[in-house]
């Protein structure tokens, strides 16, 4: 049992889209009609078309209407959504997919904008995003120290791991027997899956927070949580990804450099730490390459030099664990009591086909994902524990102080 079911869902001002009436009442009705009319009648009137569109604009900034007053501005929100797909889609259209965090959590923070309309204090976005997000911040400020601090990088760890488990390196083994000269059709698929990770654990919060604050403030510090204890894993241990370790020699890396030459060098490498790749396709590269990018050259859309400047920009060796893996399996464990069997299956799924995207492309060994796994189940139980702990009991004794029957019956409930 979470606190999200002890607290019974959603407050009155979080009502959920089938909870708010697609109708107006017959009294908002007769009192919007009114206000038409004597506004019509009055020497400084609007046109009488204008008159009811001004009165929702008026309405949908209003941030302090109490729930059960608020009219019914439907119309207003979905314009405004529709509006906010607009701008959304003439954003993709000019400059490409937003994949830095501060342009996600604008977009995201106007859309959320748009849905409470007629819901939910507009404030409220403010109050709950912009700490997330300044916290969001702090840590891209604070991954930078990787570098200063300059520790050994690893640059055989995940490479004998991986060996040892499965005899062979398995990004060295899918490419090898996967691999084509250019991109298939299933490729489109894999870049997807590997950007959507800039996207999803984003979506999914700005969800959650529509559906459930208090499910979404879970959330959020379990994200928080999961990205800052990975940055403390890859500032203290340093690793190389498969990408780059194909590109360099054991001579070229003995003394664990940060960033060495050989790095930058695209082509085969002999003697190179993953071994030679022999393609069972013709006119495939014999050699590891990073082609997490390679799907959009297929639909011909400009998006893999986006993802190429923004993965020179990032820490290169900060494997260990894997970010992606992480949070992709965190947002599956978290939603995996709140949806049906249905969104169990596609949520896992999606950790799965992301580890796979991650190990086909070179972008991460199979050690990384399973600690980054790891580093997840952790985060979600340590929540499960707070929660049944300290945030359930706090819940209940808040309920009893303001409906001390039902704090009695939880009472006898709970010594029988």
């Amino acid at each position: 049992m979470s606190v999200d079911e002890a607290i019974g869902g959603a407050q009155p001002d979080d009502r959920t889209p089938e909870d708010a009436p697609d109708e107006p009442r017959d009294d908002q009705v007769t009192g919007t009609r009114s206000d038409t009319a004597t506004a019509v009648g009055s020497p400084d009137a609007d046109p009488p078309e204008m008159a009811p569109v001004l009165d929702d604009l008026a309405a949908a900034a209003e941030m302090d209407a109490e729930p059960a007053k608020r009219r019914d501005l439907t119309t207003v929100r979905r314009i405004a959504i529709a509006a906010w797909l607009v701008v959304v889609g003439v954003e993709f259209y000019l400059w490409g997919l937003a994949l830095d965090r501060t342009s996600l959590l604008v977009i995201m923070c106007l859309g959320l904008l748009a849905n409470c309309i007629g819901r939910r204090k507009m404030i409220t976005v403010i109050i709950d995003w912009l700490p997330f997000a300044l916290i969001l911040v702090l840590y891209d400020l604070v991954r930078q120290f990787a570098e200063v601090i300059d520790m050994p990088v690893q640059w055989h760890l995940a490479v004998d791991a991986d060996h040892a488990m499965f005899g062979v390196n398995p990004t060295a083994w899918l490419q090898t027997h996967l691999k084509q000269a250019t991109a298939p059709w299933w490729e489109v698929l894999v870049s997807v899956v590997y950007m959507s990770y800039f996207i999803v654990p984003y979506a999914v919060a700005g969800v959650l927070w529509l559906r459930d604050r208090a499910a979404w403030r879970r959330y959020a510090a379990c994200f928080i949580a999961t990205s800052f204890l990975a940055l403390v894993g890859y500032t203290l241990v340093p690793a190389a990804p498969p990408w780059a370790a194909a590109r360099c020699t054991p001579v070229e890396v003995a003394d664990h450099p940060h960033d060495p030459i050989c790095m930058y060098e695209d082509g085969p490498t002999a003697g190179n730490l993953l071994g030679d790749v022999e393609p069972t396709h013709e006119g495939a590269l014999p050699y590891v390459e990073r082609i997490s990018a390679r799907g959009w050259e297929y639909l011909g859309i400009g998006v893999a030099h986006i993802v190429e400047t923004g993965q020179g920009k990032s820490n290169l060796v900060a494997a260990i664990p894997s970010l992606h893996a992480g949070l992709t399996m965190l947002v599956a464990l978290f939603m995996w009591p709140r949806v049906k069997a249905l969104g169990r299956i596609l949520f896992m799924g999606y950790a799965w086909a992301m580890a796979f995207a991650l190990v086909y492309t070179a972008e991460h060994y199979v050690f990384d994902i399973l600690l980054g796994w790891a580093l997840a189940a952790a985060v979600i139980v340590a929540y499960r524990l707070i929660d049944r702990r300290w945030l359930i009991p706090r819940a209940r004794r808040r309920a009893a102080e303001s409906d001390p029957d039902a704090g009695f019956e939880d009472r006898v409930s709970a010594a029988g």
